[in-house]
């Protein structure tokens, strides 16, 4: 069985800083492409940044700003999201996702459709306060 699960998320002021992580059990963490996406409340899920399975690649999604980086530890079989210079628009779920090698090139070749992974976390919820 797949699980993701998130951890990291939080209250923070603006202009605050947040790293959260994503730990994958159930599957071949290195056979996987692996991504972050995000849903505030009424909006759509968006995508934010994937990183391919060897770090050697990354791609934005629609949410992407240089203020957050996506790493990834192959021997710890987790994800990372570096969130710096928070803002409130930032508020929202962020959820771990996994697709086999090559999603996050298909990602954005696609736009990011929604659900373009095949497995999800539960999420982590962001607040950034003004």
């Amino acid at each position: 069985q797949v699980q993701l699960v998130e951890s990291g998320g939080g209250l923070v002021q603006a202009g605050g800083s947040l790293r959260l992580s994503c730990t994958a059990s159930g599957l071949p963490f290195e056979e996987y492409d692996m991504g972050w996406v995000r849903q505030a409340p009424g909006k759509e899920r968006e995508g934010v940044l994937c990183i391919n399975w060897s770090s050697s690649h990354r791609v934005e999604g629609r949410s992407a700003t240089g203020r957050f980086t996506i790493s990834r530890d192959n021997a710890k079989k987790t994800v990372y999201l570096e969130m710096n210079g928070l803002r409130p628009e930032d508020t929202a779920m962020y959820i771990c996702a996994a697709g086999p090698r090559g999603r996050c090139q298909w990602s954005l070749s696609k736009g990011w459709p929604t659900d373009n992974f095949d497995y999800y976390g539960q999420g982590t919820q962001v607040t950034v306060s003004s």
